[in-house]
């Protein structure tokens, strides 16, 4: 299968499951509106839902990550992109990048299904995206620490431990080179250490 060919049915995929997520939406979050976002230069910025108050009109701009790769598995961690290959040159990652506009992150996770793409239940955690980078920042856990971590290190592919977090109870680096073409370089932090720390709210 070809990396177009992924890009498709992974696209599909979010298609088939957006009904789920927005049904979640309807019933948790009733004091807003929602619509969601279909051109490419706002969802390119971060922006896949736009939610905004019915009373005081303040909106948010929500950026969805799903779990797609994990159906009918409930992952205790998630994985935020510090960067990728593209074209043969290592490109920002959305999690530091400065140009998205995203206000709170969406993660989709245990998602699980009945027979193949027809979804029955998933979990929602909505992460404040400035209240995450500047948890992180005081954390020192920042996008030239990170770079430090992986050019002083010999591995390749697998598990980074950081100083600043720790590996069991909070989050690592994880440098994918074998079975991503994009070879992207994660932090992967636990969904409960985001929970605990005030920096996301699990909305199912």
């Amino acid at each position: 299968m070809t990396l177009e060919s992924n890009f498709n049915g992974d696209l599909k995929r979010e298609q088939q499951l957006a009904p789920l997520i927005d049904n979640y939406y309807s019933t948790c979050l009733n004091q807003y509106t929602f619509i969601r976002v279909h051109d490419r230069k706002n969802q390119f910025a971060g922006i896949d839902v736009v939610f905004e108050h019915k009373t005081n009109g303040s909106s948010y701009a929500v950026d969805e990550k799903a779990q797609l790769d994990y159906i009918n598995e409930d992952l205790p961690t998630f994985a935020f992109e510090i960067s990728y290959k593209k074209g043969g040159v290592f490109k920002k990652g959305w999690l530091f990048d400065a140009a998205k506009k995203t206000d709170f992150y969406s993660l989709i996770t245990a998602i699980y299904t009945d027979e193949p793409n027809i979804f029955t239940s998933c979990k929602i955690t909505l992460v404040n995206r400035l209240k995450l980078l500047a948890f992180l920042d005081d954390r020192k856990v920042t996008t030239e620490r990170l770079k430090t971590y992986v050019k002083n290190s010999n591995i390749i592919h697998g598990k980074l431990k950081l100083k600043e977090l720790n590996d069991r109870t909070e989050g690592y680096l994880y440098v994918s080179s074998r079975n991503k073409a994009e070879q992207p370089i994660n932090l992967i932090l636990r969904l409960d250490f985001l929970l605990q720390n005030g920096l996301a709210k699990r909305l199912v």
